[in-house]
């Protein structure tokens, strides 16, 4: 058995014992059963929603995870989030509503910090990586590529990626096909 510091063991309110077999259970296990278990041990209600290891999910009074979503691997959500229905959020994804400010007496970031609500349409996806920041809201349907970096708004049912993120294409809601843009 590992050996937790004894502050740590009293907060959680939990003998050691079954502190390492949660700790082990939210960060090993993989598949859709533990990962509905691991949304409502967080404390999580949404039907359907699934939450994979590592992900670490810190919402504001304000912030919410819709019905049928999946919070992938490693995912943070730290603050003002809302996540819409039927959203992916892949692994490694970012998604903070809190900033820092520069402060100009100590030329330094400080502690400080601005927040700005974050909104994720419903139906979207943010493949492995994707950074959303503070203040954005993505468009329903939106295919965010992998590692792009949202710092704008984005339109409902669009393609877009890089850094920072630009549209690439739309979704053709008649058939689901990914229409990308011509290049030049």
């Amino acid at each position: 058995m590992i050996s937790f510091p004894e502050p740590w063991v009293t907060k959680t309110g939990l003998d050691p014992e079954t502190f390492e077999i949660h700790t082990r259970y939210s960060g090993l296990s993989d598949n859709e059963t533990d990962g509905r278990n691991r949304a409502r041990m967080l404390g999580f209600r949404a039907e359907g929603l699934r939450v994979k290891p590592g992900a670490i999910i810190n919402l504001s009074a304000r912030g919410s995870i819709g019905d049928g979503c999946l919070i992938g691997l490693y995912a943070y959500v730290n603050g003002d989030v809302v996540i819409e229905d039927l959203t992916l959020i892949g692994p490694y994804c970012s998604l903070t509503s809190n900033t820092h400010l520069f402060d100009a007496e100590s030329r330094s970031f400080t502690r400080r910090n601005v927040g700005a609500p974050i909104r994720i349409g419903r139906g979207s996806w943010l493949a492995s990586g994707v950074t959303v920041t503070a203040g954005v809201t993505v468009g329903k349907g939106n295919l965010l590529c992998a590692n792009a970096v949202v710092t704008k708004d984005t339109e409902d049912y669009g393609i877009y990626g890089g850094t920072p993120a630009r549209k690439l294409g739309h979704i053709d809601l008649a058939t689901g096909d990914l229409v990308w843009d011509k290049r030049p």
